[in-house]
């Protein structure tokens, strides 16, 4: 890990997170997976109320139309106020959504279901709805909370222990992300005839007084 960790330094600030997200990623694959999982595409993402998601097939390859790559996105706002051991929970809960939709029940329905669950758990994860025990572990908005002395703690640890660390975290204050928040929420509405334009909060009905027509969002 020592020398990963000297390969790391020589490298752009974008080589060193992606090779770190990689670098955790084949190791609970190896340890949690058996080497099953195919490579995918690892990023920050800033999803309000989200630790992170998973996509497959999200991506196709611009010159081989029968190459596909799954998504799993990580939010970097989560980084500073939980754990590194919380953080990589939410990697691997996103690895078993992958493993999932590559070697689960085709027929199985819903994003967080009982076959889900169950591989959650084998992997050291339990579903919870509160992230904490006594959630509901089924359905669209689930998360998870660490089980002790369980494979993913052990695996985890034993990366943690090798020197693993991300590589950046965000520095901006709650204010600053809270600005940035509500400069994301705003939608531009067009008037269809003059072209006057205004910003509001998405759905709302906004009309222009001259032409007497509807905006449209953009």
């Amino acid at each position: 890990m020592k020398d990963t960790a000297m390969k790391l330094s020589n490298q752009t600030p974008t080589q060193v997170v992606s090779e770190a997200f990689t670098l955790a990623y084949n190791h609970f694959n190896s340890s949690l997976f058996n080497g099953k999982l195919p490579s995918c595409i690892i990023h920050m993402h800033r999803k309000a109320k989200c630790y992170g998601y998973f996509a497959g097939n999200r991506f196709g390859s611009s010159t081989t139309a029968s190459i596909t790559v799954d998504e799993i996105a990580l939010n970097p706002s989560s980084f500073k106020e939980r754990s590194l051991e919380q953080t990589l929970s939410t990697l691997v809960h996103e690895m078993v959504h992958l493993w999932q939709h590559h070697f689960g029940e085709k027929k199985a329905k819903g994003y967080h279901n009982k076959e889900w669950v169950e591989h959650m758990k084998d992997k050291g994860l339990c579903p919870s709805s509160t992230g904490a025990p006594g959630g509901k572990e089924t359905g669209q908005s689930v998360s998870h909370y660490i089980i002790e002395g369980g494979d993913f703690a052990v695996s985890c640890a034993e990366l943690i222990a090798e020197g693993f660390a991300l590589p950046y975290v965000e520095l901006w204050t709650t204010d600053k992300a809270k600005a940035a928040k509500k400069a994301a929420s705003k939608t531009k509405y067009t008037c269809p005839g003059c072209g006057m334009n205004a910003w509001a909060k998405e759905g709302v009905s906004m009309s222009c007084n001259e032409c007497l027509t509807v905006l449209e969002s953009q």
